[in-house]
């Protein structure tokens, strides 16, 4: 069913754009990890699938969306699972963790929990420790808005190297800190190879 519903959104990309451009595809590990992003649109999800394919990702989606359950019914076949971002329980971290040890998935993951908040979450981080996976950066450039998308200006994907963390123990706040600007500098490297003059701004 995901190789469907892969297939579907090549297929929708194509209709309403045309011009997905992926980068740095051959930098992705054989065995499966981590990727991180900044969240900048509500597509780049889909993008980083359809880019990374045939590998096939676990991410967590706001429980709102699986109350209907038809849409509920598709995005779980798209390996979704629920999260309250409101109420976020430990708990949560039990779903990808199992995946990425089974090693049947890799996980997409936006540290920064929404497209509006510049404020790192270390659950990232914690996943990485607990499964010895590797941290693999990637960015979006393109449209802001799907008026853009529309206007078909390039939908661009960049990944990067592989980050490996070597954490035996539960890290302090200070070294989340140090961790988390490795990410940023990171994303920020991307983004000077895929187009130095791209600027984020938050519709």
């Amino acid at each position: 069913m995901y190789k469907l519903i892969i297939n579907v959104c090549k297929g929708l990309i194509l209709l309403l754009n045309g011009h997905l451009q992926v980068h740095g595809k051959e930098r992705l590990p054989e065995d499966n990890y981590i990727l991180i992003a900044p969240h900048r649109t509500w597509w780049e999800a889909v993008l980083f699938a359809v880019a990374a394919y045939p590998r096939e990702f676990t991410f967590m989606a706001k429980k709102e969306l699986f109350k209907n359950p038809i849409f509920a019914w598709i995005i779980k076949q798209a390996h979704a699972f629920p999260v309250d971002r409101e109420n976020p329980s430990p708990s949560v971290l039990k779903h990808p963790i199992k995946q990425l040890k089974n090693g049947d998935l890799s996980l997409m993951i936006f540290p920064s929990g929404t497209r509006h908040s510049s404020q790192l979450k270390g659950g990232a981080i914690a996943i990485a420790r607990l499964t010895k996976k590797p941290v693999v950066p990637v960015v979006y450039q393109g449209p802001l808005s799907f008026k853009d998308v529309l206007k078909r200006k390039p939908l661009k994907v960049q990944f990067g190297e592989p980050i490996e963390l070597d954490l035996k123990k539960k890290v302090s706040k200070e070294e989340e800190q140090v961790i988390f600007q490795e990410f940023e500098h990171a994303w920020d490297k991307l983004d000077q190879e895929l187009d130095p003059n791209f600027k984020y701004v938050a519709k």
